[in-house]
């Protein structure tokens, strides 16, 4: 089989995350700013695509190069063979981004680009004259950074971050990619109660038990890359039946989610449904001040609100507040907290142990990690 140079994208501060998938799988990798670049073949296009948790999405990257001139960027991407990839009734849309290049317009290069291909396109499909575009998709993307030009495919299609449950969501939804981050950042492991008190269309709980249960997260969703030509079908059969045996849904799990607002509690349980865990997750109607449990060891990870608008800021520091007085009862337990709000910890009563930045879409936030001790060897 072919081997692909592919790149993992990823959120800034996610990038060592989405290695640590990639090399779980098996692929040695290097990591850069906002990606993970390995090679693999089109089993590997399949398998990043079906497993990966914290990437956004999977590109082949077909080229890299200097470009300086308008002319450097046609003939190199002319060089390029375009043919190996592209069918002759591919659609082929080129997007675009220049930061700090000495082509910066996008919409020239996206241009240029697309000339190019269609240029080398012809002279391999010679009775082709016109490219309709009526077959399957290959969004190409220029991407100049500082003169260097990279052109890649995307595999993925809709992000990765889609993963096919959400039917309903509220007001700023976290990113499924980000709820799956979060949760790896922790101490949780599937034997310990988890708990999220801000669930609102219950990402996070549903994220943790598609980890606790290792079910690959894009099991159930479509990837544009399963309508080209040239991976076969049989790829895809064997990576999700490889998917099904690897799950384990005997793993019993104690996953609760709460949520102040009566309507985010139905559509929770509706996405938990739609996600196949039907009543194994419990979420129920709650403020968090009134969170009290007799368990131990458990994990409460939550995004709770930032108090950006500056009507909303006293009530979300009373809630820190009330939030600090309830938890520090729960000596054994662990918490995790992502916000924005940069006096979080004053609120809340307590220095955390350790907080990393992260950016929960264009919010830049910190994610405040209180450990607490751990459980016991069994």
């Amino acid at each position: 089989m072919k081997k692909y140079t592919l790149a993992a994208t990823a959120a800034m501060g996610l990038e060592s995350l989405v290695a640590n998938e990639v090399r779980d799988l098996g692929y040695e990798c290097e990591v850069e700013n906002g990606r993970v670049i390995f090679k693999g073949d089109e089993t590997a296009i399949a398998r990043t695509n079906l497993w990966l948790r914290t990437a956004d999405r999977v590109k082949i990257i077909v080229g890299e190069f200097r470009a300086k001139s308008f002319e450097e960027l046609f003939e190199n991407t002319k060089r390029i063979n375009w043919e190996d990839y592209l069918p002759e009734d591919a659609e082929f849309p080129v997007s675009g981004k220049s930061v700090k290049s000495e082509l910066y317009s996008v919409p020239d290069c996206q241009a240029i680009v697309k000339k190019a291909i269609v240029e080398r396109l012809k002279s391999s499909y010679k009775k082709v004259s016109w490219f309709q575009e009526t077959g399957p998709l290959f969004k190409i993307e220029v991407s100049i950074l500082k003169d260097k030009a990279t052109l890649t495919i995307d595999t993925s299609g809709a992000g990765l971050h889609r993963r096919g449950y959400r039917a309903e969501q509220g007001e700023a939804p976290i990113k499924e990619t980000l709820a799956a981050s979060l949760i790896k950042l922790t101490n949780w492991t599937p034997d310990r109660p988890f708990v999220d008190p801000f669930c609102g269309s219950g990402t996070l709980p549903i994220e943790a038990a598609m980890i606790g249960q290792n079910i690959a997260p894009g099991f159930n969703r479509e990837f544009v890359s399963e309508a080209w030509g040239w991976i076969s079908p049989k790829i895809w059969d064997e990576v999700r039946t490889e998917a099904e045996d690897a799950a384990n849904y005997d793993q019993p799990l104690d996953i609760a989610g709460f949520d102040i607002d009566h309507k985010m509690v139905e559509i929770a349980t509706q996405n938990s449904m739609e996600a196949g865990f039907g009543e194994l997750l419990q979420f129920k109607q709650m403020q968090v001040r009134d969170f009290t449990t007799r368990k131990d060891y458990g994990v409460i990870i939550g995004n709770p609100p930032y108090g950006e608008r500056l009507g909303d800021k006293p009530a979300v520091e009373h809630m820190y507040r009330e939030m600090g007085k309830a938890f520090s009862k729960l000596d054994t337990w662990s918490v995790y907290m992502i916000t924005s709000h940069p006096d979080f910890e004053k609120h809340y009563g307590k220095q955390a142990t350790k907080k990393r930045k992260l950016f929960n879409g264009f919010i830049r936030t910190d994610y405040y990690q209180f450990f607490g001790p751990r459980p016991p060897r069994k």
